[in-house]
C-alpha cells in the first residue's frame, strides 16, 4: 500500500498545532505526574530501595516510573482524538480523501508520539528540579528510545479501542479501567521484588514494566532485568501494538 508523506506530515502538523493551542489541557495532564514526583519523591526521599546503589534515593527510583506513567496516559488517550474527529465529521472527510489509510494511521501515530514524548521530556525536566540525577547525555538519548517505544505501544492500544468505540465518555472510562492496572503493575512506584509472586508474574506481562525498568537501567544504572532484555521486550510490544492499532484503524468505519 502506498505511503503519502504529505498526508503524514499534515496530520502530524495538525497534532502539533492542537498541542500548542491546548495549553490548559497540557498543564492539566502534567499536573498529576508533578504532584506524584513532588509528594512521593520528597516524602520518601530517605527510604531505601532494594537494588538501588549510588545514593540515588527514592527520587532516582521514582522519576523513571513517573516518566513512564506520563507516556502511558498521554499515549493511550491519543485515541480520544479519533473519537473527536469522528464526532465532528473530520474522520469521514479524511477517510474519503485520495490517500491510503496507512498514511493516515502513520500521521496520527507520528503526531501522538511527538506530543507524548514532549510531555515525557517535560516531566524529566521537572524531576531534575526535584533532585533526580542521571548518568549523562548518552543515557538521556538512550532513554529517549525507551520513551518512544512506550509511546508507540500505548498509542497502538489507544487506537485499538478508539477504532471500535463511538462513545467518548465510554472511551475515557474504559481506558482508565485498562491503563491503571498497567501503571500499578509496572513497578513505577514500588520495586517488583516487593510484590507477591503472583502479582510479579502479572507484571512481566505488562509492557510498561519493561519500559520503566529499561529507563531506570539507562538513566541511573539500576534495573531488575538486563537493559537489552527490556529493550527487546519493549520493541516487540511496540511492533505488535502498532500493527494491531493500524489494522483496527484501517478496518474501522469513518462515521
Amino acid at each position: 500500500m502506498k505511503i503519502q508523506r504529505t498526508a503524514i506530515y499534515v496530520l502530524w502538523r495538525r497534532e502539533m498545532i492542537r498541542f500548542g493551542r491546548a495549553k490548559s489541557r497540557v498543564v492539566g495532564s502534567l499536573a498529576m505526574p508533578v504532584f506524584f514526583l513532588a509528594f512521593l519523591g520528597l516524602g520518601f526521599r530517605r527510604m531505601p530501595v532494594p537494588g538501588m546503589g549510588g545514593g540515588s534515593g527514592y527520587i532516582g527510583f521514582l522519576a523513571p516510573g513517573i516518566i513512564g506513567m506520563t507516556l502511558l496516559f498521554s499515549s493511550s488517550m491519543q485515541g480520544m482524538s479519533v473519537l473527536w474527529d469522528r464526532e465532528f465529521g473530520f474522520l469521514k472527510e479524511i477517510m474519503v480523501a485520495p490517500v491510503s489509510r496507512l498514511s493516515l494511521v502513520l500521521g496520527r501515530i507520528a503526531g501522538g508520539a511527538t506530543t507524548s514524548m514532549l510531555q515525557g521530556i517535560l516531566i524529566f525536566g521537572a524531576s531534575l528540579l526535584l533532585g533526580f540525577r542521571f548518568r549523562g547525555p548518552a543515557a538521556f538519548l538512550f532513554g529517549l528510545v525507551f520513551m518512544l517505544l512506550i509511546a508507540f505501544t500505548f498509542i497502538g492500544l489507544g487506537l485499538v479501542f478508539a477504532s471500535r468505540m463511538k462513545d467518548m465518555q465510554g472511551f475515557g472510562i474504559i481506558m482508565n479501567f485498562v491503563i491503571f492496572p498497567f501503571f500499578f503493575l509496572s513497578g513505577a512506584l514500588t520495586p517488583l521484588e516487593n510484590f507477591p509472586w503472583i502479582i510479579r508474574a502479572l507484571s512481566y506481562a505488562d509492557p510498561l514494566t519493561y519500559g520503566v525498568d529499561g529507563l531506570r537501567g539507562v538513566l541511573i544504572g539500576a534495573s531488575s532485568l538486563p537493559v537489552l532484555v527490556d529493550l527487546a521486550a519493549m520493541a516487540g510490544f511496540a511492533v505488535v501494538m502498532l500493527f494491531l492499532g493500524a489494522y483496527s484503524f484501517e478496518t474501522s468505519e469513518g462515521v
